[in-house]
């Protein structure tokens, strides 16, 4: 813990180890990604580079300590999961397309365009919605009132957690199964919005923001659930799925019938694609 210092400047260490940390993180990602050929495994170190962060913020951080061992142990279990997801999903596997247009319009695979449009990218954008779990590391204790904005934040992190997990593990048992090749998922939570893992996603990083919103000023770091909902809906998530997926039979009946993003009932009168 950082003693005997304001909290601006407890923050600027903070934030400086987490820069130094993310460095590491995305150096060492990125030569793992070189040597096997592919640069997904930068999916991997997405959410772990998040649970090294909320741990500098719950060891240097000398705001409140229940928050801080709150918002650690949230964001290490979401983080945890959804690095051995990502990891399951791409291993044995070849590059992820996104990568590879990524990397094709960019001008090609040289090392220099891969560490800025992929790991320079991803490493400021976890810093940046990183920054509620910061502000709040350095912060005095959610008092009052404002201890209903945290029980929110952590309800909101459960509904979104839950979404995320149950989907993910939803489409996997879907996929497992060899009598649905072919087919679109379009059962359980996939037949209330096309992207649960998406949705339940924006959902954590909104509740770690009203948990960092309990106390002033992390009411300011709204910006990062923002960014993070943009990524999720319009930059590399369900924009670029919808994209690849909208070629293929049955998926345009299935964007008829289910919610693009936030969950609803499927429309009356639709069936399930066969």
């Amino acid at each position: 813990m950082i003693a005997d210092t304001s909290p601006w400047a407890a923050f600027g260490i903070l934030t400086a180890a987490a820069l130094m940390f993310l460095l590491v993180l995305h150096v060492v990602t990125m030569a793992i990604g070189h040597r096997i050929g592919r640069y997904n495994v930068v999916d991997v170190s997405w959410g772990l580079g998040f649970v090294g962060i909320s741990w500098l913020a719950l060891i240097l951080g000398p705001g409140d300590a229940t928050r801080r061992w709150l918002l650690a142990a949230l964001v290490t279990v979401w983080g945890l999961r959804l690095s051995w997801h990502m990891y399951q999903k791409s291993a044995g596997k070849g590059e992820d397309p996104r990568y590879t247009e990524m990397l094709e319009r960019s001008g090609g695979t040289e090392i220099g365009i891969v560490a800025r449009k992929i790991f320079a990218t991803q490493g400021i954008s976890q810093w940046f919605v990183s920054l509620p779990i910061q502000v709040s590391a350095v912060v005095d204790a959610t008092a009052g009132v404002w201890t209903i904005v945290l029980v929110a934040g952590v309800v909101l992190w459960l509904l979104g957690f839950t979404f995320e997990a149950v989907g993910d593990a939803q489409l996997r048992r879907f996929k497992a199964d060899p009598a649905n090749k072919g087919k679109i998922m379009d059962r359980g939570l996939w037949s209330w919005t096309r992207h649960p893992n998406y949705f339940g996603d924006s959902s954590v990083w909104w509740g770690v923001w009203l948990i960092a919103a309990s106390s002033w000023p992390g009411v300011l770091t709204v910006l990062s659930p923002v960014a993070m909902t943009y990524f999720l809906v319009f930059a590399t998530g369900a924009r670029l799925l919808e994209e690849s997926m909208s070629k293929r039979p049955g998926y345009p009946e299935y964007q008829q019938r289910t919610s693009y993003f936030l969950p609803r009932p499927p429309r009356a009168g639709s069936e399930s694609t066969p």
